[in-house]
């Protein structure tokens, strides 16, 4: 097997809080990360000279800075291996939106590669490599939806029921440095535990929040725009820092006929949630679980 292709999903987070800082001045967080069926391939073909090349250019983002080069390059100083590989990366979850894309795309070369260069290493140990690389990339080596705490690497598997999103994505790249930088940032709210969260049921954006979303609604207005837009149909909530805001319904058809609505000078799209990250099965199978 010389070359494998493989998804990376986008998530949303159905709330985040911002429960203190560490004194290394990363954030202590709450959140809950659900899946969603909007992906990234990637194409990986492997070379033997152990050179690794993303293959396709990407608008603002240089192959070094690539987290899917950085993710192989790390695997091999980790391990060892000799092997190289050259990524083919096609987008489809847009890039400053709070989706993840970047963290997820990071994940699947990590998981990919494990399998591609039979390395044998574990969930775990490729979750801890994970999080050198960004605090959302473990939850998505993880696989599944995530009741998550500390800076996103303290994970617990949570029962989320089928659902389907409106999700909008204002035309702002929103950084994430900028959001956590504000002094006006919340960051001190009240940790709460997963006995307090509705396992099995479905879980409305806006019940418990997202504490970026006021700072992010203040520094780029269009945010606030197509949340107001969206929340006269249910509630609605920011995802990550911003800017892509989603909103919860029971059928495809009830986030279909919210589409069709749509402005057309907002852009959107309507995402079904997943009960688990599409390379669970991949891995577990890669890393012997």
């Amino acid at each position: 097997m010389n070359t494998i292709t493989c998804l990376a999903p986008a998530k949303l987070n159905l709330f985040l809080h911002v429960v203190g800082r560490r004194e290394d001045g990363y954030h202590l967080l709450q959140t809950l990360f659900r899946f969603i069926d909007l992906n990234d391939t990637l194409h990986f073909t492997l070379r033997k000279d152990g050179d690794v090349r993303r293959l396709n250019a990407l608008e603002g983002v240089p192959a070094e800075q690539d987290l899917c080069v950085r993710a192989a390059r790390l695997l091999q100083q980790e391990t060892g291996c000799a092997l190289g590989v050259d990524i083919v990366l096609e987008k489809r979850i847009p890039m400053g939106g709070g989706l993840g894309g970047g963290s997820s795309d990071a994940a699947t070369t990590l998981l990919a590669l494990n399998r591609l260069w039979n390395l044998g290493l574990s969930r775990e140990r490729l979750m801890q490599l994970g999080l050198t690389l960004g605090a959302d990339v473990p939850v998505f080596v993880f696989g599944q939806n995530a009741f998550a705490e500390g800076v996103g690497e303290r994970l617990q598997p949570y029962e989320l029921a089928d659902a389907w999103y409106v999700v909008l994505s204002p035309s702002v790249h929103v950084p994430t440095a900028r959001i956590f930088t504000q002094p006006e940032l919340t960051r001190n709210t009240i940790s709460i535990t997963i006995r307090a969260l509705p396992i099995g049921r479905d879980f409305r954006a806006g019940r418990l929040g997202n504490d970026l979303q006021p700072v992010a609604c203040a520094l780029y207005p269009e945010i606030a725009q197509y949340l107001a837009w969206l929340g006269q149909f249910a509630p609605a909530m920011m995802t990550g820092s911003g800017a892509c805001v989603f909103a919860e319904f029971a059928t495809e058809d009830e986030a279909k006929t919210v589409l069709r609505q749509l402005p057309q000078a907002m852009r959107g799209f309507v995402a079904r949630g997943l009960q688990q990250h599409p390379l669970r099965d991949f891995a577990a199978e890669a890393v012997g679980i």
